[in-house]
């Protein structure tokens, strides 16, 4: 491959590996097909979250300077971030209102009114 292809794959990671606490997990494997370029992003699970912002945010960003790396290289270029295998967006403990409902409840049912 020439230099100028592998260019959107190079910017993907160093993008990344700033934004995460272990850039030595940061790998990424390209594909081309009739769709375009499909850049497939896999880091650490534990740096899942700032890569993918809140909301989603940081992922978007990406895509958006990845669309214009693309543009410049005359190539439709995807990124698509791998989520491990049991990994799923509430990894966190759930909603606020299941969070609630979990609550340690015992103290307050031990009061005397």
């Amino acid at each position: 491959m020439a230099k100028e292809e592998m260019m959107d794959q190079e910017f993907v990671e160093y993008v990344v590996r700033a934004l995460v606490d272990r850039p030595e997990d940061v790998k990424s494997d390209r594909t081309v097909d009739e769709m375009g370029v499909l850049i497939t992003l896999k880091v650490n699970p534990a740096d899942l979250g700032q890569v993918i912002g809140r909301q989603g945010q940081t992922a978007k960003a990406i895509r958006t300077l990845l669309r214009v790396v693309g543009a410049k290289n005359h190539a439709r270029v995807n990124l698509k971030i791998h989520e491990p295998d049991g990994f799923h967006k509430g990894n966190r403990g759930g909603s606020r209102e299941e969070r609630h409902e979990e609550a340690d409840t015992s103290a307050v049912d031990d009061l005397k009114i």
